[in-house]
């Protein structure tokens, strides 16, 4: 089939590139004018097109031909810095003129990339339940998640009264390359920095915890029960599997979908395993007065509709991250 990907040249688009080619899939990217990390994409067979998502133009340039389009494209939290506007004109205008091209060239399957920044995934001590996309009230604390909320809603008033075939994919935090292993809240010099003016109350008991320490550890990160903190991400292969796995699946059409790692991790089997592998000393420690991680999802909708089956959990992400950091060391630096 032959697929439009915005965002093609970041992390999630490169891979994903890479996938669909492999499958026999004709891509094309929209790429703004001169990027740099276009780079990424020598060797592979895809068709570049210059332009802007907030010109409606270059989108119905881009969109021509086109059957499925996976919209990852976006002004996002860790990049930038983006203002308000930015997060406006990129996100939601840009998402507009990406729906509006797709109708008009009849598209027969549209993939909207959205986040699970648009949840409230840290309330004291932490979620008791699962958090299933049907059920979470969506609740942004920031316009990058306010900006995927308008896009969802865009996307699925596309669905009911323009019958574009949407399909919505919830990312939990992705990880690629080696991202696994700089995570920050694994490292004792995170909490330290957390706590560095936190000197009344029970946060000054940890502070003084974290401060005896003068050399980088790692941390098994525990709220003030002693229970482990716990994490749900999303290994960037298993995100390029759900889109594998749905384009074009019926199931898939007018829906929303989480997508994460075969289950959450947690710090105190993970934290063990990541010291002996880097080499490193870790502490155990409970974080008092201080909103803990602790979160999952429940992945049986998609599990069910579209035959997702992550399989990457936290180890081997862990693994393949240390895989990577060794080839780039030699100078191979292959996506995986």
């Amino acid at each position: 089939m032959r697929v439009l990907i915005t965002g093609i040249t970041g992390r999630v688009g490169v891979h994903l590139a890479r996938a669909l080619v492999s499958d026999g899939h004709q891509v094309r990217g929209l790429v703004w004018n001169a990027d740099p990390s276009v780079a990424k994409l020598d060797g592979l067979s895809v068709d570049l097109v210059e332009g802007s998502l907030t010109e409606a133009e270059d989108v119905r340039r881009a969109m021509k031909g086109i059957e499925v389009v996976c919209h990852l494209g976006a002004a996002f939290q860790a990049g930038g810095p983006f203002t308000h506007d930015d997060y406006f004109q990129i996100n939601v205008g840009g998402t507009f003129n990406m729906l509006e091209a797709a109708t008009e060239q009849q598209v027969q399957h549209f993939f909207f990339a959205s986040t699970d920044a648009i949840y409230s995934k840290y309330p004291a001590g932490g979620l008791t339940e699962p958090i299933r996309e049907d059920l979470m009230p969506r609740t942004p604390s920031g316009w990058y998640a306010l900006s995927k909320i308008l896009g969802e809603e865009m996307c699925m008033s596309y669905f009911l009264s323009r019958c574009v075939p949407i399909t919505i994919f919830r990312f939990a935090l992705v990880v690629a390359a080696d991202e696994i292993l700089n995570f920050r809240q694994f490292y004792l010099s995170h909490w330290q920095h957390i706590y560095e003016k936190r000197t009344t109350g029970a946060a000054s008991e940890t502070q003084q915890q974290l401060l005896v320490h003068q050399e980088e550890k790692l941390v098994i990160a525990r709220d003030e029960n002693g229970r482990s903190y716990q994490k749900h991400i999303l290994d960037v292969r298993d995100l390029v599997q759900a889109f594998q796995v749905a384009i074009g699946n019926s199931q898939s059409i007018g829906e929303i979908f989480q997508l994460a790692a075969p289950a959450p991790f947690v710090w105190e089997t993970t934290i063990p395993y990541l010291a002996q592998t880097l080499g490193m000393e870790y502490v155990d420690l409970c974080l008092l007065a201080q909103n803990p991680t602790f979160y999952q999802f429940d992945l049986s909708k998609s599990r069910e509709r579209i035959g997702y089956q992550p399989q990457c959990d936290i180890f081997n992400t862990i693994d393949s991250a240390l895989d990577y950091r060794s080839r780039l060391q030699s100078g191979r630096s292959e996506l995986i």
